[in-house]
């Protein structure tokens, strides 16, 4: 009886070890995965499941793998991070918009602070190296101006820059400023307004730390096309402005002044359903841009000529609805898209020589309306 005994403990030591093993060896896979993986951030909206902004991983293979969730916020629709990569920052697309500052330790973020946007419904964010920060409030139709400090705590609101004026579209009622950005001579700030419809233009006086209009202060685009994102050409003076109300891009080129040469369709011509553009991105090769389409549920793929023009090269659907924000990875191997109305993460493989998107993998998101690597 005895030795039976023993062997029932001996046998139960050895299962014992062996889960033990076995959990280690998966445990160190998953790391050894991880570490091969690139990691990216969702931002979402919280008025449903979401918590907030989640972590997840993009492998080499173009399979996604959600990490978790980083931190509680409300309705953090818009990411961005400190230039030294330290630290994200978060629109929060409330009444009272604020921006949140987080510091990025591993698949977590610890909050530091919380300030105000300078307006109602902040819907982006950006920063640039100086630790400048501008947020963008569709609502109040506002651009606000903070600064981010070498700790991650960014600083009251410093300025506010009001816009004015309408569009012929119903949605153009008021000014609704949607997205700014750091030109990337590091003069000039573009806001891009969908309500006034056009594009402003201002510095920043580093002595009062104030937004004041530049020499040429705004540009109109096409009649309603409500402006919404940008993307800058990484070789020449060339702006893509994706247009919102008319499922557009337009070529805005720099010379003496900024002027807008042409606008191309992102929709097939046999499309006649409603549709409203959302995002814009360019490869970093500058040959492709691709624009998405929210109701033909789409990615428009154009080559870029020499010249500046776009030639539509096709649409590949977007598995899902709303596709609201998409990102380019680091290596712009592939092209992740949030569909935001399906509560879904779509990854394609880019083919760099064609510009054409080829389905990889796809993964639950709660109400997912950005992507950030």
């Amino acid at each position: 009886m005895i030795i039976i005994e023993m062997k029932k403990v001996a046998n139960i030591i050895f299962l014992i070890a062996l889960a033990v093993l076995v959990l280690s060896c998966t445990e160190k896979t998953r790391k050894e995965n991880s570490q091969m993986a690139t990691t990216f951030y969702i931002g979402t909206y919280t008025n449903t499941q979401s918590e907030g902004i989640y972590t997840y991983a993009l492998h080499k293979n173009g399979e996604l793998e959600r990490i978790g969730l980083a931190a509680t916020s409300e309705n953090p629709s818009f990411l961005t991070k400190s230039t030294d990569g330290k630290y994200l920052i978060a629109a929060n697309e409330n009444e009272e918009g604020t921006l949140s500052s987080f510091k990025i330790d591993g698949d977590s973020l610890h909050l530091i602070n919380l300030a105000s946007s300078g307006g109602v419904h902040p819907c982006f964010v950006t920063a640039n190296d100086k630790g400048q920060v501008l947020a963008a409030n569709y609502s109040s139709g506002t651009i606000g101006l903070l600064q981010i400090n070498m700790k991650g705590q960014l600083s009251p609101i410093l300025d506010v820059q009001q816009h004015s004026g309408k569009g012929i579209h119903p949605r153009q009622d008021a000014a609704h400023a949607h997205s700014t950005w750091f030109d990337p001579d590091g003069k000039i700030i573009i806001s891009v307004d969908l309500g006034t419809n056009e594009l402003v233009f201002s510095t920043i006086d580093t002595g009062t730390n104030k937004l004041l209009p530049a020499t040429q202060h705004s540009l109109k685009m096409d009649p309603g096309a409500g402006p919404r994102h940008l993307a800058f050409y990484p070789e020449k003076p060339w702006i893509y402005v994706v247009n919102e109300l008319t499922s557009s891009v337009s070529l805005v080129v720099k010379d003496s002044v900024y002027s807008l040469k042409s606008s191309f369709s992102t929709l097939p011509e046999s499309f006649t359903e409603e549709n409203t553009c959302a995002d814009i991105h360019i490869s970093n090769d500058g040959r492709f841009l691709y624009a998405s389409n929210r109701g033909h549920n789409s990615i428009a793929i154009f080559s870029i000529g020499t010249d500046g023009n776009l030639t539509l090269i096709g649409h590949e659907s977007t598995r899902g609805e709303g596709p609201r924000n998409f990102a380019l990875s680091p290596d712009n191997a592939f092209l992740l898209v949030a569909n935001q109305l399906t509560d879904k993460i779509v990854s394609f493989k880019r083919d760099t020589n064609s510009g054409k998107l080829e389905y990889i993998s796809e993964i639950a998101a709660p109400t997912p309306v950005c992507i950030f690597f």
